[in-house]
C-alpha cells in the first residue's frame, strides 16, 4: 500500500470530459493523448512498486515548489536512501546524441529526460536540506513501454530500459533496509508539501451551456445509453453499469468541470438525461450527498 496514491488530475479528468462533450482543437487532442499516455505509464509502474516487500515508504506524484522552483515527482521511494524515478512511457525507436533523445521515426527532439530528473534531484536535495533532512538520493529515468528502443543508449547515464525493470526491481527488493521516524516525518512532509493544483494545467475554454448534455458510458464513451430497471446500458458496446453509479460518475464531471457550481437534483436530471425520473436522482443524491438548504434553494455537497 503506497504512503501516497497516484489519481488522475484534474487537467486529465477535464481534458477527458471535454473530449467527449465538445470539439477539441487538435492541440488539444494531441495534449491530451500525452496525458493519458503518461499516467498509464505512471500506473504501469505503480504496479510494480506495490509488488515490493521490503521495508519501504512509496509516495506516488508528488508536486513540490522550493525556491520559487515547482518540481514533480513521478515515483519517489523511501528507503535508506530516497530512490526518485522519473517514469516516460515513449514507444517506438529512438536514438541518443549529443546528450538528447531524437525519435528514429521523425528525427525531431523530443523531452529532455535526464535534464529533467537531474533537475528535479536538485531541487530535492534542496527541499530536504531546508527542512533539515539529509539522505542520500538516487535518481533513474525508467523507460516503462515494452515497445521502446533506444539506439546508441550511453552506459553511464541513470537510465533503466524496458528489459531491465524486472531484474532491477528484484535486486532493489532484495536490497535490506531499515525505516526509522526520521523517515517517516519526511514522507508526511513531503505529503503536506505537495501542491494539489498544478501551476501547469492547460486546459480549451469551455461554459455549461457549451457542452454536450447526456450520460455517457464509462467503457467507450458513447452517449447511446438507455435505462433497463436497475441498469443504465450502453447501446454500442453493451457495458452495463447501475444506475446509482452511472449518476454519481455525472456528478463527479460536473464538480471537475465546474469546481465552484452548486449541485442540485434539476442540474443533475438536465446533465444526465438518460435518467427520466428527478424523484430517482433525488434519492441518489440524498443517499451519497449532503444537502443543504431547503426547497428551491436546496443543493448538495
Amino acid at each position: 500500500m503506497p504512503f501516497k496514491s497516484r489519481i488522475k488530475s484534474d487537467e486529465l479528468k477535464i481534458l477527458s470530459y471535454s473530449n467527449t462533450r465538445m470539439d477539441l482543437l487538435e492541440d488539444d487532442k494531441q495534449y491530451l493523448s500525452n496525458l493519458k499516455k503518461g499516467f498509464e505509464g505512471e500506473v504501469m509502474f505503480d504496479l510494480l512498486t506495490e509488488k515490493l516487500q521490503c521495508n519501504c515508504l512509496i509516495l506516488n506524484d508528488l508536486l513540490l515548489k522550493v525556491n520559487n522552483t515547482t518540481f514533480q515527482i513521478d515515483t519517489l521511494i523511501i528507503k535508506d536512501a530516497l530512490h526518485f524515478f522519473e517514469v516516460k512511457n515513449f514507444q517506438g525507436d529512438y536514438y541518443y546524441e549529443d546528450k538528447e533523445f531524437y525519435s528514429n521515426k521523425s528525427g525531431n527532439e523530443v523531452l529532455k529526460p535526464l535534464g529533467q530528473i537531474q533537475r528535479g534531484e536538485s531541487s530535492l536535495r534542496k527541499l530536504l536540506h531546508k527542512h533539515g533532512f539529509n539522505f542520500p538520493i538516487t535518481a533513474n529515468v525508467v523507460f516503462i513501454n515494452p515497445e521502446f528502443t533506444l539506439y546508441q543508449a550511453p552506459k553511464n547515464k541513470p537510465i533503466i530500459h524496458p528489459t531491465q525493470i524486472n531484474g532491477f526491481m528484484k535486486n532493489f527488493d532484495r536490497t535490506p533496509s531499515k525505516l526509522n521516524s526520521r523517515h517517516r516525518k519526511l514522507a508526511e512532509l513531503l505529503v503536506s508539501l505537495h501542491i494539489t493544483k498544478s501551476p501547469f494545467t492547460q486546459v480549451p475554454t469551455y461554459d455549461y451551456h457549451s457542452l454536450k448534455k447526456g450520460n455517457t458510458c464509462s467503457v467507450c464513451h458513447s452517449f447511446s445509453m438507455t435505462v433497463e430497471g436497475r441498469i443504465c446500458r450502453c447501446l454500442k458496446c453493451g457495458h452495463e453499469e447501475l444506475v446509482e453509479a452511472a449518476v454519481l460518475r455525472c456528478v463527479e464531471e460536473l464538480r471537475t468541470l465546474f469546481p465552484n457550481i452548486k449541485i442540485t437534483t434539476n442540474m443533475v436530471h438536465e446533465w444526465c438525461r438518460v435518467v427520466e425520473s428527478k424523484k430517482r436522482i433525488g434519492r441518489i443524491l440524498d443517499n451519497n450527498y449532503k444537502i443543504v438548504g431547503v426547497h428551491q434553494w436546496a443543493f448538495y455537497e
